[in-house]
């Protein structure tokens, strides 16, 4: 169980939302021209900001076991929140100038490369588990959650957010710099899969209905991904089969990103190196994680 705080304080990872929160609020006024720029922002930072002096109070009474759990599970709902409040910087319109760049080295993949027909030599089989992966994605930080309960592990859980909400909500933060639509929408020609499963058309769903607009660089799919692959490593040092299993994950997020036309290669390449930064962090926090455990033995002993 997580200790209980003598005093008022923030998680790590909740000082990280508000950051972003407040960086969303600041980078508002500068873009007036975006369609979607209101005071939602402000309204955002005020209501994370409450929500979490509403939490870290409640743990400090009777209830502070709900309480922390309470908080172990917010940081997921509020991450959505973040992505959703890029639409606030849809572009009134595409100059297409940066993805006719990037759309070269997709057909040199795909096409001169024969990547898209190496992914349907086995029909549907790779396909729909690329296109699976592409999904889970959406309930990935639940998934690795849940390996730190039944772990027993919940007191790294903020070191995990820590990782993962810097890779993921790293990438959010450059989403209105890059204006860019994706492949599929943008040049629909280009070596689209010719296998179809259900798997791609659920994903063509959401993406349809709850996605934003704003911009694909850099590929958020792929720095949560290895953000939590990298966490999952620095964090299970004694189980690497989770950090194993999260990175081939994480790998084959990436290529269905790019087989589905979902982004471009540069989508792809730029969210590795934004999870390589979240990884940089999480060295940082297992230090302080390794110097706090011996601290724990010694008491013990």
């Amino acid at each position: 169980m997580i200790e209980k705080a003598s005093r008022l304080s923030f998680r790590r990872s909740e000082w990280i939302l508000l950051g972003y929160y407040a960086y969303v609020a600041a980078l508002a006024p500068f873009l007036r021209d975006r369609s979607g720029v209101t005071l939602q922002p402000e309204i955002v930072l005020s209501f994370g900001a409450g929500l979490f002096i509403f939490l870290a109070r409640g743990e400090q009474t009777r209830n502070e076991l709900h309480f922390s759990r309470a908080r172990d599970w917010v940081p997921i709902i509020l991450a959505l929140i973040g992505f959703r409040e890029m639409e606030l910087f849809v572009p009134a319109s595409y100059t297409g100038r940066l993805e006719s760049g990037w759309i070269q080295t997709d057909v040199l993949l795909l096409g001169a490369w024969h990547g898209r027909q190496i992914i349907e030599s086995l029909g549907w089989i790779i396909p729909i588990y690329l296109e699976f992966c592409y999904l889970l994605v959406y309930g990935l930080s639940s998934l690795c959650m849940a390996a730190f309960y039944f772990s027993g592990k919940r007191k790294d859980i903020d070191a995990f957010y820590v990782i993962y909400l810097s890779g993921t909500l790293g990438a959010y933060a450059l989403f209105p710099y890059f204006p860019s639509q994706p492949p599929r929408l943008l040049f629909p020609a280009v070596y689209p899969p010719e296998v179809t499963t259900w798997a791609r058309q659920l994903n063509l769903f959401i993406l349809k209905h709850g996605t934003i607009h704003t911009g694909v660089f850099p590929s958020a799919h792929v720095s949560s991904a290895f953000s939590a692959a990298w966490a999952m490593f620095l964090l299970f040092p004694r189980r690497k089969a989770f950090g194993w299993v999260a990175l081939v994950y994480a790998i084959s997020v990436s290529v269905a990103t790019i087989y589905g036309r979902y982004h471009y290669t540069a989508d792809v390449v730029s969210g590795i190196a934004i999870s390589l930064a979240a990884a940089g962090v999480g060295l940082l926090i297992r230090a302080r994680l390794l110097v706090r455990d011996e601290c724990v033995e010694k008491e013990l002993e």
